[in-house]
């Protein structure tokens, strides 16, 4: 067991150590403000604070964990071991020249995310607002790095110490935004489709593939959900779950109703091969209420509470996104990441228990980040298959180096090899190949 001395706690200096002392590296720990008591104990202990104490382990603090407001910060990036570093110390007695814990509870809690800032079209953080992406950090997993550094330095002074090997580990996760491309759209929505289809360079082929597909004469093109399941039957250790839309109809939210039948029968078809859970309307963002009532939909036709979401669009607004659904019992959110880069929100794959700062408090809600989208290559990026195919794989390779978790984005439609996105099925198939290879690779300390 590692006993921390610190100087008095504060509910951010308590979330942190949890964080990374029970969920990174599932060691055991007590904590301490009683000097006697730290200097009597004779096994492997740590000090954190302005002063060392005897001659233990130190790493010397600053001023973030022991506050309680929120105000902006001084954030200096620079590099230590190769590894970006946050928040410098200068004390010839500390382990590191930067508060490591600091560190990680700036990029946790999503400190910068509730400072001022510039929203985009869709109300969200963009990436390029964010220090990471401003410092060149976003794809190094740099909460994990931070994690291991600190244990390997503790086992170097305490060999004694018990830390829990770190195994790598992958889930993937659909998004249907709309399970069906042409079929069960209703009267009305099939009716603009044609119109649309009429203006379209090749009228007359649209037009053809719609009724076809409408009067079961083919496949409908986003109707992938058969082909995922049959891929990950071949990958048993990946985890797979779904989250479809249960909106209403509006301008953002095209879901196909979740009165439909077929779709229900889906839905249902698919609860026996993966986990499921909520893609929160669009809407819900500025109408929270919202998410009672879909996720209530997604419940009823599941006979199972609903336990995930994923907002649609990735809108995210911190805390009250996250409040919104502790409020509707919704205890483990997907949304973390952004659409326009891959890489690493809060610093890590892992997940982890969600700070709220405005109430400075750790809450029951547990974050699971994703890595990488497939829409942010096709999309925002516009690149090819190759150099998608290479990024997933630097991905896959970040998180192996610090036994993180591997969490992928897709979409049905984005593996119908139709409308432009002939070649992603290659892509989704030689990434779980390479992934899965790498699975439970472990990282000893």
């Amino acid at each position: 067991m590692l006993l921390v001395h610190i100087p008095r706690m504060t509910n951010r200096l308590g979330y942190t150590l949890n964080v990374l002392f029970r969920h990174i590296l599932k060691t055991e720990f007590e904590i301490t403000a009683d000097a006697d008591v730290f200097d009597r104990f004779e096994g492997p202990k740590l000090c954190y604070g302005r002063q060392k104490v005897g001659n233990a382990f130190f790493v010397r603090s600053c001023d973030l964990l022991f506050q309680t407001t929120i105000e902006d910060q001084s954030t200096k990036c620079f590099k230590y071991e190769n590894v970006p570093a946050l928040y410098p110390v200068y004390n010839a007695e500390s382990e590191f020249p930067f508060d490591i814990f600091a560190s990680v509870f700036f990029c946790l809690s999503r400190y910068e995310e509730y400072l001022p800032h510039i929203t985009d079209v869709h109300g969200r953080f963009p990436a390029a607002e964010s220090l990471a992406y401003k410092e060149n950090f976003l794809t190094t997993a740099v909460v994990d790095r931070w994690a291991l550094m600190l244990a390997a330095r503790l086992k170097l002074r305490y060999p004694e110490l018990v830390i829990s090997p770190r195994l790598f580990d992958v889930e993937d996760t659909v998004d249907i935004d709309a399970a069906y491309c042409y079929k069960h759209k209703g009267m009305l929505r099939t009716l603009t489709g044609i119109g649309r289809d009429l203006v379209s360079n090749d009228s007359r082929g649209e037009i053809r593939k719609r009724l076809r597909v409408i009067f079961g004469k083919e496949q409908d093109p986003f109707d992938s959900f058969d082909y995922i399941i049959d891929v990950h039957s071949h990958f048993q250790g990946i985890k797979l779950k779904f989250f479809p839309l249960m909106a209403d109809y509006n301008v953002f939210d095209k879901p196909i109703s979740y009165q439909n039948n077929e779709f229900r029968q889906l839905l249902q078809h698919l609860s026996d091969y993966a986990k499921m859970g909520l893609h929160a309307s669009y809407a819900s963002f500025d109408d929270p209420k919202l998410i009672d009532i879909e996720s209530e939909r997604l419940a009823r036709l599941l006979h199972r509470q609903t336990k995930r979401n994923r907002y649609h669009f990735l809108r995210l607004a911190l805390p009250k996104s996250y409040d919104a659904l502790i409020e509707n019992g919704i205890l483990h959110d997907y949304t973390m990441g952004y659409a326009e880069e891959p890489g690493f929100r809060a610093g890590t794959g892992s997940p982890y228990p969600f700070f709220d700062l405005e109430s400075d408090c750790e809450t029951a809600l547990t974050i699971h980040p994703f890595a990488a989208m497939d829409s942010t290559f096709y999309y925002y990026k516009k690149c090819g298959l190759e150099t998608a195919e290479t990024a997933y794989k630097q991905l896959v390779d970040e998180l192996k180096a610090v036994g993180g978790r591997l969490s992928m984005l897709w979409h049905n439609q984005s593996l119908c090899e139709d409308f432009g996105w002939q070649g992603w099925r290659g892509v989704f198939e030689r990434v779980l190949t390479y992934a899965d290879a790498a699975r439970k690779y472990r990282v000893d300390f």
